[in-house]
């Protein structure tokens, strides 16, 4: 048995090997990786990141992030098949509980530590109030396609048009580079819809 020291912790590489391995012979399979995670026990964005040190795929890596979001299950399946190496999708429970659980000081660690890790994609699509998704832009270098929830403050949670997104997501994964709107080379306009809205209706606002 191999074993490594770091700091004050002795690690079994073979335990560590053996964990990588059975996390993507499951994938390979076709688990998800949120099954895996649960299974296994693990965060589900270390499978992501795994996956992404290991790819040899050429294309741009996208990250996907958004609240306050109703149908997360659905948006990130989707995001997962389209090839989105990074999610991060919160309710509005989820995000009130993110607040009232920490210090501001956390909180603010928190926010600068994602926006770090945002910088290693190449593109940021941000799902939020039209406040928080011109904020981002404006802190993130590179391409932002922002989804707008409508105008701030969003306090319930709406839900994501899957078919749009998937049309993005696809158009993202297939081209180096992507015409998201008029008057900007950075910003597209998303539909969303309530939770009591129908689908019919989201048709007609896109047309």
């Amino acid at each position: 048995m191999k074993l490594i020291r770091v700091g004050d912790k002795v690690i079994s590489w073979d335990k560590v090997s053996s964990a990588m391995s059975e996390i993507l012979y499951r994938r390979s399979k076709g688990a998800t990786q949120k099954e895996v995670a649960a299974d296994l026990g693990i965060e589900r964005t270390f499978i992501s990141y795994l996956e992404g040190i290991g790819s040899i795929k050429k294309g741009k890596r996208v990250a996907l992030i958004g609240f306050p979001i109703a149908n997360k299950d659905e948006v990130e399946l989707l995001a997962e098949d389209c090839g989105v190496e990074f999610v991060q999708l919160l309710s509005e429970d989820e995000r009130n509980d993110f607040i009232s659980d920490k210090s501001s000081s956390d909180i603010f660690n928190d926010l600068l530590d994602m926006l770090v890790h945002l910088r290693d994609f190449d593109t940021v699509i941000v799902i939020a109030s039209d406040k928080r998704t011109a904020t981002i832009e404006k802190i993130l270098n590179q391409d932002v396609v922002s989804i707008s929830l409508g105008s701030s403050p969003v306090i319930e949670d709406k839900e994501v048009d899957l078919e749009y997104l998937e049309d993005v997501l696809r158009a993202l994964a297939e081209d180096d580079g992507l015409d998201i709107g008029e008057g900007s080379s950075k910003h597209k306009p998303w539909l969303f819809k309530k939770r009591s809205q129908r689908r019919g209706r989201t048709a007609r606002s896109k047309s």
